[in-house]
C-alpha cells in the first residue's frame, strides 16, 4: 500500500572526465541522500560521464550499455543496500545501432520495477541528441514502487504538456525530470534569466495542471565534454542547477543554488495533493470529447 507521505531526495552533482569516479560519487550522494530521510532520490540526466552530446563523436557510443547491466546492477545493490526508489538515468545500448536516453526506477528491495526512454529528443547547438539517441518507444509511463506511482521523463520532455498529462493520468504522484541544461557561456548575460525562468515556469505549470509533485535535478558546474581526456575546443555550457521540487499546486518548496553540489529534500503529502485536486479539480472538467485534434502536428 502506498504511503500518505514520503521524502523525495534530488541528487545535484557536478560530472567529471572519468565514468567510474562520477559513479562512485553518485552512489555516495545517494547514501547521504537516504541517510537524511529521503524515500525517492534520483539522479540527474545521464550523470555518469560529463554531457557528450555537444559534439557528434562515434566514438562515444562506447560509453552506452545494457539495462539491465553492469551499472544497473550495482544501482540495484545500492538501492536495496539504503532501503530507496532509485531514480537513474543512463545511456541504454538496446541492439547494435540503436541507443536511448533511458531512466531506469529501482525499488526499495532493488528490483527494477521499469524504465522510460526518452521520447522528445533535441537537435540543438551543443545539444547534438539525435545523432546518439532513438526516440523512446515505450511512451509515458506510471510505474508503481514501494511508495506509490512515479514518473519520470527526461529533460527535453520538460517542455511538453502531453507528456506530463499522460503520465499523471496514468496515477503518477510525482513526474520526475532527471536533467542537463544550461547556458552557452556567451548568451548567459543576455538571456540566462530568462531562459532559466521559462524552464522553471513551464515545469511548475505541469504540476499545477496536473495536481501533482514536479521533482527536477540538474547537474552543475561548466563542461566541454571531457570523456577520460577527450575534450571538445569550443566554449562549453555553464549547467545551470536549481533543481527544484514543486507541490501539486505549482509552490516551490525546495531549490537549489546554480553552481553548488546540493542533496535537495522535499515531503510529498498525498493527503495536501487529495485537497488541492478537490479545489482545482482540473483533472474532472477535461472536455476529453474535444481533444482529438490534438494528435495533429498544425491545424491549418
Amino acid at each position: 500500500m502506498a504511503a500518505e507521505s514520503y521524502k523525495v531526495g534530488l541528487v545535484q552533482m557536478r560530472c567529471g572526465p572519468e565514468p567510474e569516479e562520477n559513479l562512485e560519487h553518485a552512489m555516495e550522494m545517494v547514501r547521504e541522500a537516504a541517510g537524511k530521510g529521503a524515500n525517492v532520490v534520483c539522479l540527474p540526466e545521464l550523470f555518469m560521464t560529463q554531457y557528450f552530446c555537444q559534439r557528434e563523436e562515434h566514438g562515444f557510443f562506447d560509453l552506452a550499455e545494457p539495462v539491465p547491466g553492469p551499472t544497473t546492477t550495482r544501482l540495484s545493490q545500492l538501492a536495496r543496500q539504503q532501503g530507496v526508489v532509485l531514480i537513474a538515468s543512463l545511456f541504454e545500448k538496446r541492439a547494435p545501432g540503436i541507443y536511448h536516453n533511458t531512466a531506469a526506477v529501482f525499488d526499495e528491495d532493488g528490483s527494477l520495477k521499469g524504465i522510460y526512454r526518452k521520447m522528445h529528443i533535441p537537435d540543438d547547438p551543443l545539444y547534438y541528441e539525435k545523432f546518439y539517441f532513438t526516440p523512446g518507444d515505450l511512451g509515458f509511463k506510471a510505474i508503481d514502487t514501494n511508495v506509490g506511482k512515479v514518473g519520470t521523463l527526461v529533460c527535453w520532455d520538460q517542455w511538453y504538456p502531453e507528456g506530463a498529462r499522460l503520465t499523471a493520468l496514468q496515477g503518477a504522484n510525482v513526474l520526475f525530470y532527471p536533467t542537463a541544461i544550461g547556458w552557452h557561456p556567451s548568451e548567459r548575460q543576455e538571456w540566462g534569466e530568462a531562459q532559466h525562468d521559462a524552464w522553471r515556469t513551464i515545469q511548475r505549470a505541469h504540476a499545477i495542471a496536473n495536481g501533482v509533485y514536479v521533482a527536477v535535478v540538474n547537474r552543475v558546474g561548466h563542461e566541454t565534454g571531457n570523456i577520460r581526456g577527450n575534450e571538445a575546443k569550443g566554449a562549453g555550457l555553464d549547467f545551470w542547477g536549481g533543481s527544484f521540487i514543486a507541490d501539486a499546486f505549482g509552490r516551490v518548496i525546495a531549490e537549489a543554488s546554480h553552481d553548488k553540489e546540493e542533496i535537495l529534500i522535499g515531503k510529498v503529502d498525498l493527503k495536501k495533493m487529495e485537497e488541492i485536486r478537490r479545489n482545482w479539480p482540473f483533472l474532472r472538467d477535461r472536455r476529453i470529447d474535444s481533444y482529438t485534434p490534438i494528435t495533429q502536428r498544425f491545424i491549418d
